[in-house]
């Protein structure tokens, strides 16, 4: 298979995240369109080429690990892990459910191929952070990924973690920060600045950081990773300069950060990610 073929493949894959997370959502009946259409594009790298990971076998010892900080993001890892046969993707529209195997953040005790459970912001990357040290300490050749939001990065203990994995020259931890410009008040540039920017902050704390300058194109995204596997004495940071709500062009444009929507509202943007994905997946006129 040709680069391009398999850029395709997985932009069509991106858009099969994005249909399926809004689904998960709407079972619910509201929740984090914006974080959660941020990242669908690099989930569908990660999962759909960059992985190591075994669906029939969740605990492989040699997998790679991908941690969800970010926790709002928690529906599109559902739907990624779902659509590459962790399970039925169909279990997770009881998101949020009284018992249900899919909480809102996510859950490795209770959702097949969730590596660490995270809950309150921040935590996350300190888990991903022991995750790399750990693989590394037994020998393990493998990469710990993390998802970090840039309203996330507010917390202090984000750069606490960040301190130790440079001091430990954690090189098998990439993370990836969705910087899409929103958080739960509003512009994070409003809410809380990050001076010189997050790139300038990694840096800063002894990281390898690498731009994205189009956060949702998934080549870009790709040809990132891959040169994040040369980086033999730091951890990487990839930063994504990323659109809230990419592919849902309402929250686009107000960058919600959590949606609550009517059953007419939910089937426009239904509608609208099923044409998406049959335009990228050439159906349109089939």
């Amino acid at each position: 298979m040709t680069k391009e073929e398999k850029i395709h493949e997985l932009e069509v894959f991106a858009a099969q995240i994005r249909l399926e997370t809004l689904k998960i959502i709407a079972s619910r009946g509201n929740g984090h369109i914006g974080g959660c259409m941020s990242i669908a594009d690099t989930l569908a790298v990660l999962y759909g080429e960059v992985m190591k990971y075994d669906p029939k076998n969740p605990l492989w010892k040699q997998r790679d690990w991908c941690v969800l900080s970010k926790g709002h993001g928690g529906p599109a890892m559902y739907a990624t892990l779902g659509l590459k046969g962790f399970y039925d993707v169909k279990e997770a529209y009881t998101l949020n459910d009284f018992k249900t195997s899919f909480p809102s953040h996510t859950d490795h005790t209770k959702t097949p191929g969730v590596d660490l459970t995270t809950g309150s912001l921040g935590q996350g990357i300190s888990e991903a952070v022991g995750a790399a040290l750990g693989n590394r300490l037994q020998n393990i050749n493998s990469h710990v990924f993390v998802f970090v939001g840039d309203g996330e990065a507010d917390e202090g203990q984000v750069w606490e973690a960040a301190q130790f994995a440079a001091h430990y020259k954690l090189n098998n931890l990439i993370a990836f920060i969705d910087d899409n410009k929103r958080q739960l008040d509003g512009a994070c540039e409003d809410v809380m600045s990050h001076g010189k920017g997050l790139s300038a902050k990694f840096d800063a704390f002894g990281w390898k950081v690498i731009d994205v300058k189009d956060g949702n194109d998934v080549e870009q995204i790709y040809d990132a990773v891959n040169e994040a596997y040369t980086e033999k004495e730091r951890p990487i940071a990839i930063v994504l300069d990323t659109k809230k709500g990419k592919g849902v062009s309402s929250v686009e444009k107000s960058g919600a950060h959590s949606s609550h929507l009517n059953k007419e509202e939910w089937e426009v943007i239904i509608k609208e990610a099923q044409d998406n994905l049959n335009r990228i997946s050439g159906k349109e006129n089939a």
